[in-house]
């Protein structure tokens, strides 16, 4: 019989046993920017706001054109970091470079070298970070804890290199979300994670003002493709008018494609979709080779939708199905972006749903829906400005009309100057086939939405909606609700 000793001898090699347990140390972090490190350290974490800052962190001193890093590294250091990055000596542990946004950029480039494991990328005019979250719950699964994304809403010029440099070189999988406001910006964060997939989850008038058409939007998005690794897999909503047209960038580039919908030629096919007993739904989808039968926590008919780029995305990325089905069933709304507060109302408890985030005419008419699905005594609409569609602003909040008569809404408060025509159109419309017109009302701004919300009158059993666009501050109705006494 061998001895443990002779036993933990022949254990099993495994090339990740020699990767570093720490995120970073200094020689690596002088070795991928070629900066000069002043003391010898090991951080757990990478931030650049002071504010975030744990024990632990390296802080990135970033200079932009209003702020300058460098004049919040005390309180960095206060906060718990153990070292930062900078462009002049510093009287704590550092390391010095020329530049330091380059240098979070050398970080991120390293980071993604060192990790071996699969990168995942997500944009869309919808629904990005719920599906990003979506895959990293299942991949995270599957790996036990090995999986890596992006946080919150990091998808920027600077928050995409902040979530690569912050990949561990032990993890498995990252997910990572890109977003745009125009023309050009989605390429270089491409080329920044080199993802081995790359999912678009739709195509919608988001910030068509910069844009100019939907067609621009969809080209936008498909410039995610070019930054695939070779042999990578892009991922195609197979239900929007602009399908082929991201098909044929994504041919051009020589990758595997993947379409994933309602469209009897998709890849990843819905089958069937019934309503669960928890407000989500029971899905059914056709993989080619297999068929899939799972739930899906979250409500609304996109959300069957993304769940399908999501399997799509997870079986590309070589993870466990059955662990993404698991994930699907238990993920819960994020904070902006669905979260669900039962809030104390006179008579009992009434349903809020937190949408304030972010807002454009796709997601609007699918929140709207699946309001409309929501068993409630009534239903009651906060609706903020959808902003960036420039000159086709206008028309796009007046076609709102049409999904809120269809969800029976009982009554509206608009929010912001946009919503003006929207009041207009409600103003004059006629009950149609429907029967009915929700009432409303018009305010400037989230402290006289709070106040008429509080007028209206919440009781037991009513199921509120709020949705804008973030710089609508409808954040603010959210907290004063939630927060309010007993």
């Amino acid at each position: 019989m061998k001895t443990a000793h002779a036993l933990l001898r022949t254990w099993p090699a495994n090339p990740r046993d020699a990767l570093p347990l720490a995120l970073w140390d200094s020689a690596a972090i002088a070795a991928a920017t070629g900066g000069l490190s002043s003391h010898a350290f090991q951080a757990s974490g990478v931030e650049m706001d002071s504010r975030d800052v744990r024990p632990g962190d390296l802080f990135v001193a970033l200079k932009g054109e209003a702020m300058d890093g460098h004049k919040f590294i005390a309180a960095a250091f206060a906060k718990g970091a153990v070292a930062a990055i900078v462009d002049r000596p510093v009287d704590f542990p550092h390391v010095l470079v020329k530049d330091t946004t380059k240098a979070l950029h050398d970080l991120a480039h390293a980071a993604r070298q060192r990790c071996k494991g699969v990168r995942i990328a997500v944009t869309g005019s919808v629904g990005k970070t719920g599906v990003k979250e979506a895959i990293f719950n299942s991949l995270d699964r599957s790996s036990r804890g090995a999986a890596h994304r992006s946080v919150r809403s990091y998808n920027n010029h600077v928050g995409v290199p902040l979530s690569l440099a912050r990949l561990p070189a032990r993890a498995k999988y990252g997910v990572f979300e890109m977003g745009m406001n125009h023309a050009g910006e989605i390429a270089p964060l491409a080329d920044h994670v080199r993802p081995h997939v790359a999912l678009i989850t739709t195509i919608a008038p988001a910030h068509i003002e910069n844009l100019g058409s939907m067609e621009a939007i969809a080209d936008e998005k498909a410039q995610i493709f070019n930054g695939l690794v070779e042999g990578g897999t892009a991922i195609i909503p197979a239900d929007t008018e602009y399908t082929q047209r991201m098909i044929d960038h994504a041919r051009g580039l020589g990758v595997k494609i993947v379409t994933f919908g309602r469209s009897k030629d998709a890849d990843v096919r819905l089958l069937d979709a019934i309503p669960s007993a928890n407000g989500g739904s029971l899905v059914t989808a056709d993989l080619g080779d297999k068929r899939l039968c799972y739930s899906v926590a979250e409500p609304g008919e996109h959300w069957i939708s993304n769940s399908l780029g999501v399997m799509a995305a997870v079986r590309a990325a070589g993870g466990d199905m059955a662990r993404a089905g698991l994930a699907l069933a238990e993920m819960g709304g994020l904070k902006g972006r669905g979260a669900r507060h039962n809030i104390t109302v006179p008579g009992g408890k009434a349903l809020l749903i937190d949408e304030s985030y972010n807002a454009n005419p796709a997601s609007m008419r699918a929140t709207l829906r699946a309001l409309g699905q929501t068993p409630a005594h009534r239903r009651i609409a906060v609706l903020g400005s959808m902003k960036e569609l420039g000159d086709f602003g206008p028309k796009f909040h007046r076609q709102l009309a049409e999904p809120l008569i269809e969800a029976k809404i009982d009554h509206v408060i608009l929010v912001g100057d946009e919503m003006r025509a929207l009041a207009g159109q409600l103003g004059k419309a006629s009950p149609g086939p429907l029967g009915f017109i929700p009432s409303f009302d018009h305010c400037k701004e989230p402290a006289s939405a709070i106040a008429a919300l509080e007028e209206f009158g919440l009781t037991h059993g009513d199921a509120v909606l709020v949705k804008g666009s973030n710089s609508v501050g409808l954040g603010r109705l959210v907290t004063h609700f939630t927060n309010a006494p007993a």
